[in-house]
């Protein structure tokens, strides 16, 4: 973020108001310039050399923990590469014009959240390679993949394509992936962004470490100076967050956002000490990643917001009730969402009732992600 950027957002708020602007603090939002990354850089560029002569690099797979910045030095880099080397789009062909070559090798940057079907995967890769829209009515997923193969077919054009969120759950499998690659893998490089090395992995790896305190500590003042008012937050209470997360930026940034939010709630124009402490509190042990959360379907989102409005969350079946209630649901519509987002470990089940006694008692739901910052970014998405 330039100067201009930091001024302007700083005009926009008034003295006495705690935030500039909460997104930094999203830890689904990457910015521009990694923090403390630069070692990792350098051997990502190392990989990546061969795109200054014109040539594909070898595929990569890019690994490391939850938290350790692996989608945001991606998205920075292919962000930077794609501005050095002009982006250069081409127009959608049509049977009686077509579009004009280019020799750039492009970059694209795929979510495996959002790519979950071969439908979604071609029409998102194909709407990054080209100037117009893709339609996402009228064509079929043979139609995207042969139009994905014939934006390819020139021997002058050529991408590095990452796809983040690899082998995570809710994302397709290497093996799906492979196959979708396939008809024009000669094309592309290929880099693979996740926790571990997929299997029969054979091309270049490059590890993303998790981060040391004092590199988190950095992060955390980085984002804070452009969330919040000067001096909102305390050295020490960035430190605080930084040692608790354990080298992890996403529940340190969603703890933060979580006690921002909270403080604004109770119009503090700074981070209280009790503030931190509900931040914290406000993320789960082994935390759902928030991009996955935003990724989820739009009734399965809706689900969601419904239920982390009740306080408390009452058994599941009661819970399914009330949700209905609001929405055009049915009960057993509800549960049902319910029951498949606790399989998929967005939700958790536990006991309702620990009381003594015999028979089986009825059980609830606990968000496993954190809630205040799906929660306000879930409402700013719906206004």
């Amino acid at each position: 973020m330039d100067l201009e950027q930091r001024i302007a957002r700083r005009q926009t708020a008034r003295d006495d108001d705690l935030l500039v602007d909460l997104s930094p603090l999203n830890p689904a939002v990457h910015l521009p310039d990694p923090v403390g990354r630069g070692p990792v850089l350098e051997r990502l560029l190392d990989v990546l050399d061969p795109v200054f002569d014109q040539r594909l690099p070898p595929d990569l797979a890019i690994y490391g923990p939850k938290g350790a910045g692996k989608s945001a030095l991606v998205n920075a880099l292919f962000t930077h590469l794609n501005d050095q080397f002009g982006q250069r789009h081409r127009q959608i062909g049509t049977t009686t014009r077509a579009g004009t070559a280019t020799d750039s090798v492009e970059f694209v940057h795929l979510d495996a959240y959002r790519t979950t079907s071969e439908f979604r995967f071609y029409h998102t890769l194909l709407d990054s390679v080209v100037e117009e829209s893709v339609p996402r009515r009228g064509v079929g997923t043979e139609t995207l993949r042969n139009r994905v193969v014939e934006e390819f077919s020139s021997p002058t054009r050529t991408a590095v394509v990452a796809v983040d969120h690899v082998s995570d759950p809710d994302s397709p499998s290497e093996a799906q992936l492979r196959q979708w690659f396939a008809p024009f893998a000669d094309d592309v490089a290929v880099v693979a962004v996740g926790r571990s090395v997929p299997d029969d992995w054979s091309a270049e790896t490059v590890h993303v470490p998790e981060y040391r305190q004092h590199a988190l500590v950095d992060i955390l003042t980085e984002r804070v100076s452009q969330a919040l008012a000067s001096n909102a937050l305390g050295h020490g209470q960035a430190r605080r967050v930084a040692e608790w997360a354990t080298g992890d930026a996403h529940d340190a940034l969603a703890a933060l956002f979580g006690a921002a939010d909270r403080a604004e709630a109770d119009g503090a124009n700074r981070i209280r000490a009790s503030d931190v402490d509900a931040g914290i509190d406000g993320v789960p042990e082994n935390s759902v990643h928030v991009g996955r959360v935003f990724a989820l379907p739009e009734n399965r989102r809706a689900v969601l917001s419904a239920l982390v409005a009740l306080d408390p969350i009452p058994p599941i079946d009661d819970t399914a009730s009330a949700i209905a209630e609001g929405s055009d649901l049915s009960p057993a519509t509800v549960k049902r969402f319910l029951y498949e987002l606790a399989e998929r470990n967005v939700l958790e089940r536990v006991a309702a009732d620990s009381s003594a006694g015999s028979g089986r008692h009825p059980s609830r739901v606990e968000p496993r992600f954190p809630v205040a910052v799906f929660r306000r970014v879930d409402a700013e998405r719906r206004t």
